[in-house]
């Protein structure tokens, strides 16, 4: 306690001291935020209602308010020598308290900057925080961190990736290194251990070209989570948009803006494996939920401009995201925010692109999702966003938010389409197969209109929230009671079989039967056009005990399980396999759609589809929503797309078969021109995909097994 009156004593040698308060030097309104200079900091924030602002210095515990005095373009802004980075702070803004209006200050509430480069503590629910009151909020709420932005990232080539050659692996910070027995205990659940030689050789291993990372903005658990003594795992509840969640540091990482240094280090370490980093952000709504939720930041800075409030009721907001609220980007400054905290991430953290969640609701201008919105334009015509990978989750939870297929050029989408096609049909072949084509060959008919390419279809089966892939072969109704919800929660639109046992048995059969539908679903992913989403641990057969809606679960229900077991090792087998696979064959992922047309001399189209009798699928196919055996054809010969140097690509041919049906089916393989004999290379009625088939002349019959996919090489003479 002994330094906080030396702090004061210090300032008010260098400040312009009123009688009974400290008042800043005049600083400069930019850069918003707090800004170290070498010998002192510039702090400055954005409330053109706000009346007056205070920046607070904490140290020990000890708050020491500063005013800032000046104000320029509705920011207000000072300058504090020999505050330097470490240094706790906050702001508090004065100003009208009119609920009904939606104008909300408080001057008895502490405010996370929102432009932070770094927040230590935790938000703990108190009735302090709510601006109903003039208690001190302060107790409670975290703590800003002035930080120094240097790191030694020597060269740091970046991977750039081609979208056409990427392959995403999603996964949790913590959840993926918690329990990894070759991370150092210490550094388990962090930023250092994922950037850990264990975690990345295992990646590089695996053969994955991106991670795509759970939200790692700082986040709050909701007030309703800690009453009931929980807390958010998944952290789609953001504070600060700049600053990396604290959590995830090491214990000394945690105080002083550390984990900054140690975010950027796991970068580095990724980078230098040639491994991208994507951020999933959640810019669509914030922590601070509904209009009398806490007050921890916008809310208290400006209500009516960071957030979509009801134009006929002021005192409500218009919650296009089911979290209480909607970040209002149509405001130029909330705008600014948003571009200013994803250009820093790429030039300053230096990650390689964005998935946006819930993207629709950042696109909606009055209330319709618009394509031409102020959103898109800022970002297309940016000069360093535009050029990193950008991904949407194309929708929302307001009316019209699915957006599947209508996002614009540059952008990629979490094809929701592709995840309910693929497993209609491995789970019960409702549908037949005329949507299921489209899915394995990137979309066509809902990419090819508006010049984007194949790689815009992010093709998944699973992602962090719904079933694993072991459970939609395990359960067909959700398990959620561990959450608290009276299961409640969580989707009950689940698309999947659980063959005749709910959950978890000891039957060898039907062990062996969800095994092999996993395999399936790897297999069809990952032989899919577009760029695949595999979600960490489906390779290792990881189950959540049937929970589709694991965001509280920060505990062996979502960490991954790194024991082997025989069902592990047949599914990484495989999946390395099927990777390796995809990397080596350029038909497997190409840039262009499909023809469907003679590309060779011999008749040959570039794509074909099959029936089990041998011929070609007719239009009367197409419509037969019983028929659950398929055969796809890939001509590698002369591919459309070309190499770097204008070079003619060509590639082996394959034969895709997909049979969902309980019982085998003979399938009559194509003869010549398609090809003279065939040679098994995917098999996943055996364990690993393995396969010892002798070669398959064309034209011959072979046998399909029950729910099992075979991808066959074409040879020719």
């Amino acid at each position: 306690m002994e330094q906080a009156p030396d702090l004061r004593q210090g300032l008010a040698h260098r400040l312009d001291c009123a009688a009974s308060e400290l008042v800043a030097w005049p600083g400069q309104p930019f850069p918003l935020g707090a800004s170290w200079d070498g010998e002192g900091t510039n702090f400055s924030i954005w409330s053109p209602t706000a009346t007056r602002a205070e920046v607070c210095l904490f140290v020990e515990g000890v708050e020491t308010r500063v005013r800032l005095a000046e104000r320029t373009f509705h920011i207000w802004h000072g300058y504090l020598p020999g505050v330097n980075p470490g240094q706790r702070y906050g702001f508090r803004l004065d100003g009208r308290h009119q609920p009904a209006t939606g104008e909300l200050h408080n001057p008895a509430k502490l405010l996370i900057d929102p432009y932070a480069r770094a927040i230590e503590g935790d938000f703990i629910d108190d009735v302090a925080c709510y601006g109903d009151n003039d208690l001190d909020s302060a107790p409670f709420v975290p703590r800003s961190v002035v930080v120094l932005d240097g790191f030694p990232w020597g060269a740091d080539p970046r991977p750039d990736t081609a979208w056409e050659d990427t392959i995403i692996y999603e996964l949790h910070v913590k959840g993926f290194t918690a329990r990894h027995p070759g991370i150092p205990a210490d550094l388990r659940g962090t930023y250092a251990g994922l950037g850990h030689p264990a975690a990345i050789s295992y990646l590089k291993d695996l053969g994955v070209t991106a991670v795509e990372l759970l939200p790692i903005h700082h986040f709050v658990n909701e007030p309703a989570l800690q009453r009931r003594g929980a807390k958010n795992y998944w952290g789609y509840n953001s504070i600060g948009f700049f600053a990396p969640h604290a959590a995830y540091a090491t214990h000394t990482g945690r105080l002083g803006g550390n984990q900054v240094r140690e975010f950027k280090a796991m970068v580095r370490a990724m980078h230098a494996a040639g491994i991208e980093v994507i951020l999933d952000v959640v810019y669509n709504h914030t922590g601070e939920a509904t209009p009398d939720g806490p007050m921890l930041s916008f809310r208290g800075i400006d209500n009516r401009a960071y957030y979509r409030v009801d134009p006929a009721n002021p005192a409500r907001y218009l919650d296009y995201t089911g979290c209480g609220n909607t970040l209002d980007v149509r405001t130029p400054a909330v705008l600014q925010l948003v571009m200013d905290s994803l250009r820093y991430w790429v030039t300053e953290m230096h990650v390689d692109g964005f998935r946006f969640d819930l993207a629709s609701a950042l696109a909606r201008s009055l209330h319709d999702v618009d394509k031409l919105s102020s959103f898109f334009d800022t970002i297309h015509q940016d000069p360093v966003i535009s050029q990193v990978k950008l991904i949407a989750e194309p929708w929302d939870l307001g009316d019209g938010g699915y957006q599947v297929g209508q996002f614009p050029p540059l952008w990629t989408e979490w094809n929701g389409k592709y995840r309910d096609t693929v497993r209609d049909f491995w789970s019960h072949g409702s549908g037949g197969v005329r949507d299921l084509a489209f899915r394995l060959t990137g979309s066509s008919d809902l990419y090819a209109d508006d010049g984007r390419l194949p790689f815009a279809s992010i093709n998944f089966v699973t992602a962090h929230d719904g079933f694993t892939m072991r459970d939609l072969a395990s359960y067909e109704r959700k398990h959620n009671e561990g959450n608290g919800e009276g299961n409640a929660d969580g989707t009950d639109d689940n698309r999947s079989i659980n063959f005749g046992v709910e959950g978890e048995t000891d039957d060898p059969v039907v062990n062996e039967l969800r095994r092999k539908q996993v395999r399936n679903l790897l297999t069809t992913l990952l032989l899919s056009t577009g760029a695949p989403m595999l979600v960490a641990g489906d390779e290792r057969y990881r189950t959540q005990g049937g929970n589709n809606n694991a965001y509280v679960q920060d505990n062996d229900v979502s960490w991954l399980d790194w024991q082997d077991t025989e069902a592990s090792a047949d599914l990484l087998a495989l999946t390395r396999r099927l990777i390796a696979l995809r990397r080596a064959s350029p038909v497997l992922r190409q840039r262009a759609f499909f023809e469907g047309r003679a590309v060779n001399a011999d008749g040959c189209k570039d794509l074909a589809w099959f029936h089990p009798t041998g011929r070609e699928l007719g239009s009367g196919d197409w419509f037969d929503r019983g028929l659950r055996t398929i055969g796809m054809y890939l001509d590698g010969r002369g591919l459309r797309h070309r190499g770097r140097r204008g070079e003619v690509i060509s590639d082996q041919s394959y034969l895709l078969l997909l049979h969902s049906g309980e019982q085998p089916v003979r399938f009559t393989l194509p003869g010549l021109p398609w090809a003279d004999r065939y040679q098994v290379v995917i098999d996943t009625a055996q364990a690993g995909g393995l396969s010892c088939a002798e070669p398959v002349d064309g034209g011959a019959e072979i046998t399909v097994p029950g729910r099992s996919v075979l991808l066959l090489r074409a040879d020719r003479d």
